[in-house]
């Protein structure tokens, strides 16, 4: 009697089991009875008719997709290789079932031929500066391709762009000539303003004799700031100049 209580108990279980179901609340369920759709169901408790119905579960939480690294050539014929993150999600539970065998394996050959396509059409120089609008272009395409499959793209990133050596040899030696040009214009720059001041100062003295005797006061007050055992000062030969009238005045 007892064994015929638990066989009955697993028999009944089994076919509620096959009938009643719970979906959370990232999960919808497309019913199919007699192999049509009915509706895209949930969440919470949904009842099957028995050996009629069959729910196929899909889940609307966003996918974090990891394209594996693709080998490009670029527009100036350049072999890099690049991979990228794809985020996406279900928003037609209906069409993720019936119009695509399997919306993840194709969104994901989908994303490596986009990803082929775009970059390929691009110089090095833009796949590394201008990598936002390379993003952007990418989102479009595959959104744009994805929506009748009930697939909603949010964001392409291009994670990591992989140079040769050699390349990467080339656009070291060529940043660090940029970097010399720069110090070179700058140490130019410096010299320029330093000696248009210097002219400037020059017309000055010269309309302002004086000037060049305060300037001279000037550099005496910091050589004697200075702890020097030693001075030696130049004078001036203006100085002597008045003894210099009388002496040459005859008697």
């Amino acid at each position: 009697m007892l064994v015929y209580g638990v066989t009955t108990f697993i028999i009944l279980f089994v076919v509620l089991s096959s009938f009643i179901k719970i979906l959370n609340e990232y999960e919808r369920g497309v019913i199919f009875r007699l192999g049509r759709v009915i509706a895209a169901k949930g969440p919470g408790l949904i009842v099957l008719i028995p050996f009629v119905d069959k729910m196929v579960k899909v889940s609307l939480r966003l996918v974090t997709l990891d394209v594996d690294p693709q080998d490009i050539i670029t527009r100036d014929n350049v072999s890099v290789k690049v991979n990228a993150v794809i985020y996406f999600r279900v928003v037609d539970p209906v069409k993720a079932v019936v119009d695509v065998e399997s919306y993840q394996y194709a969104m994901s050959q989908l994303a490596q031929t986009t990803i082929r396509s775009v970059c390929g059409q691009a110089e090095l120089d833009e796949l590394l500066a201008e990598r936002d609008k390379l993003n952007e272009k990418l989102q479009e395409i595959l959104d744009s391709q994805t929506d009748p499959w009930g697939v909603k793209v949010s964001t392409v990133e291009l994670k990591h762009i992989d140079l040769p050596s050699e390349m990467q040899r080339a656009m070291a030696r060529q940043a660090e000539a940029e970097r010399d040009r720069r110090a070179k214009v700058i140490n130019a720059e410096g010299e320029f303003q330093a000696s248009t001041r210097l002219a400037e100062a020059a017309e000055i003295i010269q309309k302002q004799p004086m000037a060049l005797q305060l300037r001279f006061l000037q550099t005496v007050s910091g050589i004697a700031g200075d702890r020097n055992t030693t001075t030696i000062l130049p004078i001036p030969i203006e100085l002597f100049s008045p003894f210099l009238k009388s002496i040459s005045k005859p008697d």
